[in-house]
């Protein structure tokens, strides 16, 4: 089972490398299933039905978020209905979405998806390791191939998760640094490892920001409206084979494509 995780997909300079680059790497890389990060798909911030559709019909089987999900207020019309997308299951009892999901692939296999968010220089949410344990406990139920999308700023916390988590999980993929890391490895437990998949978006830039509006608020520590860049687009991520049997990981790999 080959799964194809997309690194957060970064406003329309992202959404076009989604669109024009996912289904050549589905055929090259024989993709059984597909999830992206969309929490900044919308202008940068956020996501709307509206992109969220374009980007299933562009092949995401699911979508998974962060911190920013809430960032578009028409996100709150879906985010109980649309059961491909993902926010973060540790946050607190009663708010809008879910956390995780199993799908089913194209061939019949059952794949869990759990989503997580860090609480080291973030928000103080609930324990994204406890929370973690229980919900891959409910998703093994039905699944034994799970993907977790960890969406945390500091690598300890990441690196930490993983090993909580190896040998209970197919992998463990960060998110949220927009910075693609060359850590990826599968632990002694079976699981892959990656501690950011990176960006999908403009690399010409500051982490998908216009460089100038970047500079200008590192220079002045005045808090400036900060806009999506355009130039140097490129799909970032990682591919992951996992043994159906087991639900471990045989591989990972970085992914990094330009779009021109």
């Amino acid at each position: 089972m080959r799964i194809l995780f997309i690194g957060d997909i970064n406003g329309k300079p992202g959404r076009e490398c989604v669109k024009q680059l996912l289904p050549g790497l589905k055929d090259e890389l024989a993709v059984d299933f597909t999830i992206g990060n969309v929490e900044n798909a919308a202008s940068g911030f956020g996501v709307t039905p509206s992109v969220l559709d374009e980007l299933f019909f562009y092949g995401l089987d699911a979508a998974t978020s962060g911190n920013h999900i809430w960032d578009k207020k028409e996100v709150m019309n879906i985010i109980d209905s649309e059961e491909r997308l993902l926010r973060p299951a540790n946050y607190p009892e009663g708010v809008k979405g879910r956390g995780s999901r199993v799908s089913r692939t194209k061939n019949g296999v059952n794949i869990g998806v759990l989503n997580l968010e860090g609480r080291t220089f973030m928000t103080p949410i609930d324990c994204p390791f406890r929370i973690g344990k229980a919900e891959v406990a409910k998703l093994k139920k039905d699944a034994k191939i799970i993907i977790v999308d960890f969406h945390a700023e500091a690598t300890s916390e990441k690196n930490a998760l993983a090993h909580y988590l190896d040998g209970s999980i197919t992998a463990l993929l960060g998110t949220h640094t927009h910075v693609q890391t060359a850590d990826e490895r599968v632990l002694s437990g079976g699981t892959a490892y990656i501690t950011d998949a990176g960006m999908t978006g403009p690399y010409e830039s500051v982490i998908g920001i216009k460089k100038e509006m970047a500079l200008e608020r590192f220079l002045t520590s005045v808090k400036t409206k900060f806009e999506v860049a355009e130039d140097g687009a490129a799909l970032a991520g990682c591919l992951i084979e996992a043994d159906e049997t087991t639900g471990l990981a045989k591989s990972i790999q970085r992914i990094y494509r330009p779009l021109n």
